[in-house]
């Protein structure tokens, strides 16, 4: 079981920081969202990125020429058909993904690999609703993904080894540091992260310290290089709601509860950095 070619699902933030990592690593990538403007989108991000990259002089301009030629893109799931894996990079959102990966099923090799870049739902549980469960894989990128080393490889109780050795020779291949570990909501980092991220809202609800403060009382006096509120306007606000909810629900227990400040700034539209406004206020330029 070899992987050669990648398709990506969601040419958003983490598909086309994905697509990038795997081109540059030698893969042809085939990128598919729902329309030509985000396909656009996605790759001019993808480009800019790759220029930045030659600006600290990590890679030169022939070598970005050979990265994006690499790069095919389409609209159309039928064009999956010939790729040996497959990862869904949409929208932490279960309903979503499950409806792209039930496509994503219909219409690849028998022998493909399927994966979720999720960072929070049960591999199990999308595991279950292929027609391949064995096949079946979560690999979890960190954001942004051509600057994270850690990749998450997540087993759901189906997956054969075979599969796991596969992903995980491809995540060497792309330069990353893989860990493998067991289905459960939350997975390893975030599991940890979030609830961090979360209680640092109720902070700040309670009036206990300014935004400033207990970025600064944690960048401090816990050596973390970025604030959790800072932080959470990266990830963007929603995600972090989000994955808080499938914690709540799947967990049952009150701990993971989301903060109603967070709730709040996510139901007004203040996302954090791609909005322009989160926790604190950005440039939008």
């Amino acid at each position: 079981m070899t992987i050669t070619s990648i398709g990506i699902i969601g040419a958003g933030t983490m598909g086309n920081g994905i697509a990038q990592v795997a081109a540059s690593a030698g893969y042809d990538v085939l990128l598919l969202d729902v329309n030509d403007a985000a396909l656009e989108k996605g790759l001019a991000a993808l480009s800019n990125s790759l220029d930045r990259l030659i600006k600290k002089e990590v890679m030169n301009v022939e070598q970005k020429s050979q990265t994006l030629a690499r790069i095919k893109t389409t609209t159309h799931y039928a064009d999956l058909a010939q790729v040996s894996l497959v990862i869904e990079a949409a929208t932490e959102n279960q309903a979503i993904k499950e409806s792209i990966l039930q496509q994503v099923d219909q219409v690849v090799s028998k022998d493909a690999i399927i994966a979720s870049n999720t960072s929070s739902i049960s591999i199990t549980h999308l595991g279950s609703r292929n027609s391949r469960p064995e096949r079946f894989i979560g690999i979890h990128f960190f954001n942004p993904p051509p600057l994270m080393a850690l990749i998450e490889v997540i087993m759901g109780k189906q997956t054969s080894p075979e599969t796991l050795k596969a992903v995980l020779a491809m995540a060497t291949r792309m330069g990353k540091e893989p860990i493998t570990v067991q289905s459960s909501p939350g997975f390893v980092v975030n599991r940890i992260l979030l609830p961090m991220i979360n209680e640092a809202f109720f902070v700040l609800h309670e009036g206990i310290a300014s935004p400033e403060d207990i970025d600064t009382g944690m960048k401090l006096g816990c050596n973390h290089p970025i604030g959790p509120l800072a932080l959470a306007d990266l990830i963007g606000l929603d995600t972090c709601l989000a994955i808080m909810e499938v914690y709540h629900k799947e967990f049952k227990d009150d701990k993971y509860r989301p903060s109603p400040y967070l709730i709040d700034l996510v139901a007004k539209g203040h996302l954090g950095r791609k909005t322009g406004r989160g926790v604190y206020a950005y440039d939008k330029k």
